[in-house]
Protein backbone atom coordinates (compact mmCIF):
# COMPACT_ATOMS: atom_id res chain seq x y z
CA UNK A 1 0.00 0.00 0.00
CA UNK A 2 1.54 3.39 -0.63
CA UNK A 3 2.48 5.77 2.06
CA UNK A 4 0.25 8.48 2.06
CA UNK A 5 3.12 10.66 4.03
CA UNK A 6 4.90 9.84 0.57
CA UNK A 7 2.00 11.63 -2.04
CA UNK A 8 2.60 15.12 -3.11
CA UNK A 9 0.50 17.96 -1.87
CA UNK A 10 -0.42 17.68 -6.01
CA UNK A 11 -1.32 14.29 -5.73
CA UNK A 12 -3.62 14.42 -2.95
CA UNK A 13 -5.35 17.81 -4.01
CA UNK A 14 -6.28 16.01 -7.19
CA UNK A 15 -7.40 12.70 -5.63
CA UNK A 16 -9.56 14.54 -3.65
CA UNK A 17 -11.08 16.84 -6.08
CA UNK A 18 -11.65 13.65 -8.27
CA UNK A 19 -13.39 11.53 -5.32
CA UNK A 20 -15.77 14.56 -5.01
CA UNK A 21 -16.76 15.45 -8.59
CA UNK A 22 -16.97 11.36 -8.78
CA UNK A 23 -19.79 11.09 -5.93
CA UNK A 24 -21.39 14.33 -7.02
CA UNK A 25 -21.80 13.15 -10.48
CA UNK A 26 -19.65 15.82 -12.01
CA UNK A 27 -17.69 14.99 -15.35
CA UNK A 28 -14.33 14.45 -14.43
CA UNK A 29 -13.03 15.36 -18.14
CA UNK A 30 -15.46 18.25 -19.47
CA UNK A 31 -14.65 22.10 -18.13
CA UNK A 32 -13.91 22.40 -14.51
CA UNK A 33 -13.06 18.52 -14.24
CA UNK A 34 -10.04 17.17 -12.24
CA UNK A 35 -8.67 14.85 -15.65
CA UNK A 36 -9.59 18.22 -18.06
CA UNK A 37 -6.32 19.76 -17.91
CA UNK A 38 -4.24 16.59 -18.57
CA UNK A 39 -6.46 15.57 -21.55
CA UNK A 40 -5.45 19.25 -22.86
CA UNK A 41 -1.78 18.83 -22.34
CA UNK A 42 -2.07 15.47 -24.19
CA UNK A 43 -3.93 16.67 -26.67
CA UNK A 44 -1.93 20.05 -27.37
CA UNK A 45 1.29 18.17 -27.13
CA UNK A 46 0.02 15.30 -29.43
CA UNK A 47 -1.10 18.24 -31.66
CA UNK A 48 2.57 19.84 -31.68
CA UNK A 49 4.56 16.88 -32.68
CA UNK A 50 2.11 16.21 -35.90
CA UNK A 51 3.28 19.64 -36.33
CA UNK A 52 7.05 19.12 -35.99
CA UNK A 53 6.19 15.73 -38.39
CA UNK A 54 4.50 17.99 -40.58
CA UNK A 55 7.21 20.57 -40.94
CA UNK A 56 10.10 18.13 -42.53
CA UNK A 57 13.04 19.11 -44.93
CA UNK A 58 10.97 19.66 -48.10
CA UNK A 59 8.38 21.73 -46.08
CA UNK A 60 10.76 23.86 -44.08
CA UNK A 61 13.03 24.63 -47.73
CA UNK A 62 9.66 25.53 -49.12
CA UNK A 63 9.79 28.25 -46.07
CA UNK A 64 6.78 27.35 -44.42
CA UNK A 65 6.88 27.02 -40.72
CA UNK A 66 5.17 27.63 -37.63
CA UNK A 67 3.13 30.42 -37.19
CA UNK A 68 1.65 30.89 -33.84
CA UNK A 69 -1.47 28.97 -32.43
CA UNK A 70 -5.28 28.97 -32.25
CA UNK A 71 -7.79 27.99 -30.24
CA UNK A 72 -10.29 25.11 -30.75
CA UNK A 73 -13.46 24.59 -27.93
CA UNK A 74 -13.99 20.97 -28.27
CA UNK A 75 -16.80 18.80 -27.04
CA UNK A 76 -16.97 15.52 -25.83
CA UNK A 77 -20.12 13.11 -23.53
CA UNK A 78 -18.20 14.84 -20.53
CA UNK A 79 -18.63 18.18 -21.47
CA UNK A 80 -16.17 20.59 -23.30
CA UNK A 81 -12.29 21.34 -23.61
CA UNK A 82 -10.74 24.38 -24.95
CA UNK A 83 -7.32 23.69 -26.47
CA UNK A 84 -4.83 25.42 -28.42
CA UNK A 85 -4.01 24.50 -31.89
CA UNK A 86 -0.54 24.63 -33.98
CA UNK A 87 -0.44 26.44 -37.55
CA UNK A 88 1.48 26.26 -40.06
CA UNK A 89 2.34 29.63 -42.89
CA UNK A 90 1.57 27.91 -45.80
CA UNK A 91 -2.00 26.54 -43.83
CA UNK A 92 -1.79 22.90 -45.50
CA UNK A 93 -0.88 21.36 -41.96
CA UNK A 94 -3.46 18.61 -41.64
CA UNK A 95 -3.93 17.33 -37.95
CA UNK A 96 -4.80 13.54 -37.27
CA UNK A 97 -5.31 13.38 -33.51
CA UNK A 98 -7.94 16.35 -33.51
CA UNK A 99 -8.95 17.08 -37.13
CA UNK A 100 -10.01 20.68 -38.84
CA UNK A 101 -13.38 21.51 -38.69
CA UNK A 102 -13.69 18.54 -35.87
CA UNK A 103 -15.78 20.18 -32.82
CA UNK A 104 -16.66 16.99 -31.35
CA UNK A 105 -14.04 14.68 -29.99
CA UNK A 106 -15.96 11.69 -28.71
CA UNK A 107 -16.04 8.74 -30.63
CA UNK A 108 -19.69 7.99 -29.14
CA UNK A 109 -21.82 10.92 -29.87
CA UNK A 110 -21.29 11.29 -33.72
CA UNK A 111 -22.62 7.84 -34.00
CA UNK A 112 -25.30 8.38 -31.78
CA UNK A 113 -26.48 11.88 -33.80
CA UNK A 114 -26.54 9.89 -36.70
CA UNK A 115 -28.05 7.00 -35.81
CA UNK A 116 -31.03 9.28 -34.45
CA UNK A 117 -31.26 11.41 -38.09
CA UNK A 118 -31.32 8.31 -39.46
CA UNK A 119 -35.01 7.21 -37.43
CA UNK A 120 -36.45 10.79 -38.77
CA UNK A 121 -35.13 12.92 -35.90
CA UNK A 122 -35.29 16.50 -36.51
CA UNK A 123 -31.85 18.29 -36.17
CA UNK A 124 -33.31 20.48 -33.37
CA UNK A 125 -34.71 17.26 -31.21
CA UNK A 126 -31.56 15.72 -32.04
CA UNK A 127 -30.03 19.08 -30.11
CA UNK A 128 -32.48 18.94 -27.42
CA UNK A 129 -31.72 15.06 -26.94
CA UNK A 130 -27.61 15.70 -26.61
CA UNK A 131 -28.17 18.66 -24.13
CA UNK A 132 -30.32 16.47 -22.45
CA UNK A 133 -28.01 13.51 -22.06
CA UNK A 134 -24.62 14.96 -22.31
CA UNK A 135 -24.91 18.38 -20.77
CA UNK A 136 -23.50 19.43 -24.49
CA UNK A 137 -24.32 22.51 -26.68
CA UNK A 138 -24.88 21.11 -30.35
CA UNK A 139 -25.71 23.80 -32.83
CA UNK A 140 -27.42 22.79 -35.85
CA UNK A 141 -24.66 23.55 -38.24
CA UNK A 142 -22.38 21.07 -36.32
CA UNK A 143 -25.50 18.58 -36.44
CA UNK A 144 -25.46 18.65 -40.07
CA UNK A 145 -21.48 18.64 -40.07
CA UNK A 146 -21.85 15.27 -38.34
CA UNK A 147 -24.98 14.15 -40.29
CA UNK A 148 -22.61 14.89 -43.45
CA UNK A 149 -20.07 12.53 -42.24
CA UNK A 150 -22.13 9.64 -44.08
CA UNK A 151 -22.23 11.09 -47.61
CA UNK A 152 -19.09 9.00 -48.75
CA UNK A 153 -20.97 5.92 -47.05
CA UNK A 154 -23.87 7.04 -49.75
CA UNK A 155 -21.31 7.46 -52.60
CA UNK A 156 -19.11 4.19 -52.15
CA UNK A 157 -23.28 2.23 -51.45
CA UNK A 158 -24.09 3.36 -54.65
CA UNK A 159 -21.52 2.56 -56.42
CA UNK A 160 -20.79 -0.79 -54.67
CA UNK A 161 -20.42 -4.10 -56.73
CA UNK A 162 -23.86 -5.89 -57.38
CA UNK A 163 -24.93 -9.51 -58.13
CA UNK A 164 -24.35 -11.14 -61.53
CA UNK A 165 -28.16 -12.40 -61.23
CA UNK A 166 -31.11 -11.45 -59.87
CA UNK A 167 -33.90 -13.26 -60.10
CA UNK A 168 -36.69 -10.65 -59.02
CA UNK A 169 -36.74 -6.82 -58.41
CA UNK A 170 -39.38 -4.21 -58.15
CA UNK A 171 -38.92 -0.60 -59.59
CA UNK A 172 -41.19 2.34 -57.90
CA UNK A 173 -40.56 5.52 -56.97
CA UNK A 174 -41.61 8.14 -53.94
CA UNK A 175 -42.23 11.57 -54.48
CA UNK A 176 -40.55 14.41 -51.96
CA UNK A 177 -40.15 18.72 -52.00
CA UNK A 178 -36.32 20.04 -52.09
CA UNK A 179 -35.29 23.44 -52.22
CA UNK A 180 -33.31 24.41 -55.90
CA UNK A 181 -32.29 27.72 -56.37
CA UNK A 182 -34.55 29.29 -54.20
CA UNK A 183 -37.33 27.01 -55.33
CA UNK A 184 -39.14 24.41 -53.57
CA UNK A 185 -39.10 21.44 -56.47
CA UNK A 186 -40.45 17.95 -56.58
CA UNK A 187 -38.00 14.66 -56.81
CA UNK A 188 -38.41 10.91 -57.24
CA UNK A 189 -36.48 8.55 -55.59
CA UNK A 190 -37.10 6.11 -57.76
CA UNK A 191 -35.66 2.89 -55.67
CA UNK A 192 -34.59 -0.55 -57.19
CA UNK A 193 -35.77 -3.64 -54.39
CA UNK A 194 -34.19 -6.56 -55.71
CA UNK A 195 -34.11 -10.53 -54.08
CA UNK A 196 -31.03 -12.28 -54.46
CA UNK A 197 -30.30 -16.30 -55.70
CA UNK A 198 -30.51 -16.42 -51.50
CA UNK A 199 -34.09 -14.99 -51.19
CA UNK A 200 -33.31 -12.09 -49.21
CA UNK A 201 -34.05 -8.64 -50.11
CA UNK A 202 -31.63 -5.79 -51.20
CA UNK A 203 -32.03 -2.60 -52.26
CA UNK A 204 -29.75 -2.43 -55.58
CA UNK A 205 -30.65 1.30 -56.62
CA UNK A 206 -31.60 4.27 -55.73
CA UNK A 207 -31.56 7.34 -57.82
CA UNK A 208 -33.29 10.93 -58.25
CA UNK A 209 -34.70 12.43 -61.33
CA UNK A 210 -36.96 15.70 -62.32
CA UNK A 211 -38.98 13.09 -64.69
CA UNK A 212 -38.80 9.80 -66.19
CA UNK A 213 -38.49 8.49 -69.58
CA UNK A 214 -35.92 5.92 -71.86
CA UNK A 215 -33.23 8.22 -71.58
CA UNK A 216 -32.95 8.40 -67.50
CA UNK A 217 -34.22 4.90 -67.38
CA UNK A 218 -31.32 3.62 -70.00
CA UNK A 219 -28.84 5.15 -67.75
CA UNK A 220 -29.91 3.89 -64.71
CA UNK A 221 -29.90 0.36 -66.48
CA UNK A 222 -26.22 0.92 -67.45
CA UNK A 223 -25.74 1.90 -63.89
CA UNK A 224 -26.51 -1.73 -63.14
CA UNK A 225 -24.65 -3.22 -65.25
CA UNK A 226 -21.67 -1.21 -64.90
CA UNK A 227 -21.74 -2.71 -61.12
CA UNK A 228 -22.10 -6.26 -62.56
CA UNK A 229 -25.23 -6.93 -62.92
CA UNK A 230 -25.55 -9.49 -66.35
CA UNK A 231 -29.30 -10.37 -65.98
CA UNK A 232 -32.79 -9.67 -64.50
CA UNK A 233 -35.01 -12.14 -64.45
CA UNK A 234 -38.31 -10.55 -63.95
CA UNK A 235 -38.79 -6.58 -63.86
CA UNK A 236 -42.25 -5.74 -62.15
CA UNK A 237 -42.49 -1.78 -62.43
CA UNK A 238 -45.72 0.75 -62.57
CA UNK A 239 -46.24 1.78 -66.11
CA UNK A 240 -43.09 3.63 -66.01
CA UNK A 241 -42.60 6.04 -69.06
CA UNK A 242 -40.14 4.34 -71.46
CA UNK A 243 -38.69 1.79 -69.05
CA UNK A 244 -39.48 -1.20 -71.12
CA UNK A 245 -37.59 0.25 -74.00
CA UNK A 246 -34.74 0.46 -71.86
CA UNK A 247 -34.61 -2.26 -70.06
CA UNK A 248 -34.95 -4.55 -73.08
CA UNK A 249 -31.54 -2.59 -74.57
CA UNK A 250 -29.55 -3.70 -71.64
CA UNK A 251 -31.05 -6.81 -70.44
CA UNK A 252 -32.79 -8.58 -73.44
CA UNK A 253 -34.59 -11.74 -72.43
CA UNK A 254 -35.88 -10.02 -68.89
CA UNK A 255 -39.47 -10.47 -68.60
CA UNK A 256 -41.34 -7.42 -67.62
CA UNK A 257 -44.64 -7.96 -65.16
CA UNK A 258 -46.13 -3.96 -64.64
CA UNK A 259 -47.93 -3.77 -61.27
CA UNK A 260 -52.27 -4.87 -61.47
CA UNK A 261 -52.53 -2.87 -58.61
CA UNK A 262 -51.70 0.09 -60.29
CA UNK A 263 -53.36 -0.71 -63.37
CA UNK A 264 -56.74 -1.09 -61.03
CA UNK A 265 -56.47 2.52 -59.24
CA UNK A 266 -55.60 4.27 -62.26
CA UNK A 267 -58.37 2.76 -64.08
CA UNK A 268 -60.54 3.22 -61.54
CA UNK A 269 -59.45 6.95 -61.70
CA UNK A 270 -61.79 7.13 -65.02
CA UNK A 271 -64.62 5.25 -63.85
CA UNK A 272 -67.70 6.85 -61.96
CA UNK A 273 -68.41 6.54 -58.46
CA UNK A 274 -71.62 4.74 -58.91
CA UNK A 275 -69.68 2.31 -61.76
CA UNK A 276 -67.21 1.26 -59.74
CA UNK A 277 -68.62 -1.47 -57.46
CA UNK A 278 -70.32 -3.16 -60.86
CA UNK A 279 -67.12 -2.63 -62.81
CA UNK A 280 -64.77 -3.95 -60.14
CA UNK A 281 -66.55 -6.85 -60.14
CA UNK A 282 -66.00 -7.39 -63.61
CA UNK A 283 -62.35 -6.79 -63.97
CA UNK A 284 -61.55 -8.95 -61.14
CA UNK A 285 -62.84 -12.10 -63.17
CA UNK A 286 -60.28 -10.70 -65.59
CA UNK A 287 -57.00 -10.35 -63.48
CA UNK A 288 -58.27 -13.15 -61.04
CA UNK A 289 -58.41 -15.60 -64.26
CA UNK A 290 -56.37 -18.90 -63.70
CA UNK A 291 -55.33 -18.66 -67.22
CA UNK A 292 -53.82 -16.31 -69.39
CA UNK A 293 -56.40 -17.86 -72.03
CA UNK A 294 -59.19 -17.36 -69.55
CA UNK A 295 -58.62 -13.95 -68.29
CA UNK A 296 -58.51 -12.58 -72.31
CA UNK A 297 -61.74 -13.96 -72.75
CA UNK A 298 -63.18 -11.97 -69.39
CA UNK A 299 -61.80 -8.67 -71.07
CA UNK A 300 -63.58 -9.29 -74.16
CA UNK A 301 -66.43 -9.44 -71.97
CA UNK A 302 -65.39 -6.24 -69.78
CA UNK A 303 -65.20 -4.62 -73.24
CA UNK A 304 -68.31 -5.61 -73.97
CA UNK A 305 -70.01 -4.00 -71.63
CA UNK A 306 -67.98 -0.95 -70.47
CA UNK A 307 -66.11 0.03 -73.81
CA UNK A 308 -68.71 2.26 -75.05
CA UNK A 309 -68.37 4.11 -71.36
CA UNK A 310 -65.33 3.95 -70.48
CA UNK A 311 -63.21 3.23 -73.86
CA UNK A 312 -59.34 5.10 -72.70
CA UNK A 313 -59.78 2.34 -69.84
CA UNK A 314 -60.17 -0.81 -71.72
CA UNK A 315 -57.91 0.64 -74.20
CA UNK A 316 -54.76 1.04 -71.74
CA UNK A 317 -55.45 -2.50 -70.63
CA UNK A 318 -55.16 -3.74 -73.99
CA UNK A 319 -52.33 -1.49 -74.67
CA UNK A 320 -50.39 -3.05 -71.64
CA UNK A 321 -52.34 -6.39 -71.72
CA UNK A 322 -48.64 -8.76 -72.35
CA UNK A 323 -46.62 -6.78 -69.66
CA UNK A 324 -49.85 -6.77 -67.14
CA UNK A 325 -50.24 -10.67 -67.59
CA UNK A 326 -46.88 -12.22 -67.09
CA UNK A 327 -47.13 -13.75 -63.74
CA UNK A 328 -50.07 -16.08 -65.55
CA UNK A 329 -46.86 -17.94 -66.64
CA UNK A 330 -46.27 -18.86 -63.09
CA UNK A 331 -47.12 -20.97 -59.81
CA UNK A 332 -49.56 -18.64 -57.37
CA UNK A 333 -47.21 -17.92 -54.89
CA UNK A 334 -44.69 -16.51 -57.94
CA UNK A 335 -48.04 -15.30 -59.61
CA UNK A 336 -48.03 -13.05 -55.86
CA UNK A 337 -44.78 -11.78 -55.96
CA UNK A 338 -44.59 -10.13 -58.65
CA UNK A 339 -47.96 -8.98 -59.60
CA UNK A 340 -48.95 -7.09 -56.18
CA UNK A 341 -46.81 -4.06 -54.79
CA UNK A 342 -46.67 -5.72 -51.52
CA UNK A 343 -42.74 -5.83 -51.30
CA UNK A 344 -41.80 -2.40 -52.55
CA UNK A 345 -44.51 -1.06 -51.09
CA UNK A 346 -43.73 -2.24 -47.38
CA UNK A 347 -40.26 -0.77 -47.49
CA UNK A 348 -41.49 2.73 -48.57
CA UNK A 349 -43.67 2.69 -45.97
CA UNK A 350 -41.24 2.25 -43.42
CA UNK A 351 -39.27 4.88 -45.08
CA UNK A 352 -42.33 7.21 -45.18
CA UNK A 353 -42.19 6.77 -41.49
CA UNK A 354 -38.63 8.15 -41.06
CA UNK A 355 -39.17 10.84 -43.83
CA UNK A 356 -42.57 11.99 -42.87
CA UNK A 357 -42.07 14.71 -40.52
CA UNK A 358 -39.83 16.31 -43.03
CA UNK A 359 -41.00 19.70 -44.78
CA UNK A 360 -38.78 20.16 -47.64
CA UNK A 361 -35.40 19.16 -48.09
CA UNK A 362 -32.39 21.65 -48.70
CA UNK A 363 -30.56 19.52 -51.27
CA UNK A 364 -30.61 15.87 -53.16
CA UNK A 365 -27.88 14.79 -51.17
CA UNK A 366 -30.11 15.47 -47.57
CA UNK A 367 -33.03 13.73 -49.39
CA UNK A 368 -30.72 10.72 -50.03
CA UNK A 369 -28.76 10.83 -47.34
CA UNK A 370 -31.90 10.12 -44.89
CA UNK A 371 -33.49 7.49 -47.43
CA UNK A 372 -30.03 5.64 -46.85
CA UNK A 373 -29.88 5.82 -43.43
CA UNK A 374 -33.49 4.71 -42.87
CA UNK A 375 -32.57 2.02 -45.36
CA UNK A 376 -29.80 0.73 -43.46
CA UNK A 377 -31.75 0.08 -40.66
CA UNK A 378 -34.47 -1.51 -42.14
CA UNK A 379 -32.37 -3.79 -43.96
CA UNK A 380 -31.47 -4.93 -40.67
CA UNK A 381 -33.88 -7.21 -40.56
CA UNK A 382 -33.79 -8.72 -44.32
CA UNK A 383 -31.49 -11.46 -42.75
CA UNK A 384 -34.07 -14.30 -43.57
CA UNK A 385 -35.00 -15.63 -47.37
CA UNK A 386 -38.72 -15.22 -48.56
CA UNK A 387 -41.19 -17.76 -47.62
CA UNK A 388 -41.31 -20.40 -49.34
CA UNK A 389 -38.15 -19.26 -51.37
CA UNK A 390 -37.10 -23.05 -51.72
CA UNK A 391 -39.51 -23.61 -54.15
CA UNK A 392 -39.54 -20.50 -55.82
CA UNK A 393 -36.01 -20.73 -56.76
CA UNK A 394 -35.89 -23.98 -58.41
CA UNK A 395 -38.98 -23.18 -60.57
CA UNK A 396 -37.28 -20.18 -61.66
CA UNK A 397 -34.28 -22.47 -62.68
CA UNK A 398 -36.45 -25.10 -64.41
CA UNK A 399 -38.18 -21.75 -66.15
CA UNK A 400 -34.90 -20.19 -66.60
CA UNK A 401 -31.98 -23.21 -66.98
CA UNK A 402 -29.60 -21.66 -69.25
CA UNK A 403 -29.85 -18.03 -66.99
CA UNK A 404 -30.14 -19.49 -63.43
CA UNK A 405 -28.30 -22.22 -61.49
CA UNK A 406 -28.03 -22.89 -58.04
CA UNK A 407 -25.71 -24.70 -56.37
CA UNK A 408 -26.18 -27.79 -54.07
Amino acid sequence: MTDRKKESPEYIAMRDLALSQLRSGKSLTGEGGVFAPIIKEFLESALSAEMESHLDEKERSSGNKRNGKGTKTLKTSSGEISIETPQDRHSNFEPQIVKKRETILADNIAPQIIGLYGRGMSLRDISIHIQEMYDVEVSAATLSEITDRVIPQVKEWQNRPLDEVYPIVWLDAMHYKVRDGGKVVSRAVYNILAINKEGRKELIGMYISESEGANFWLSVLTDLKNRGVNDILIACTDNLRGFSEAILSIFPETEIQKFVIHQIRNSLKYVASKDQKPFMKDLKKVYQSPTKSQAETELLNLEEVWGKKYPIVIRSWNENWEELTTYFGYDTHIRKLIYTTNAVEGFHRQIRKVTKTKGAFPTDMALLKLIYLATENISKKWTQPLQNWGLTIQQLCIKFEDRMKIEL
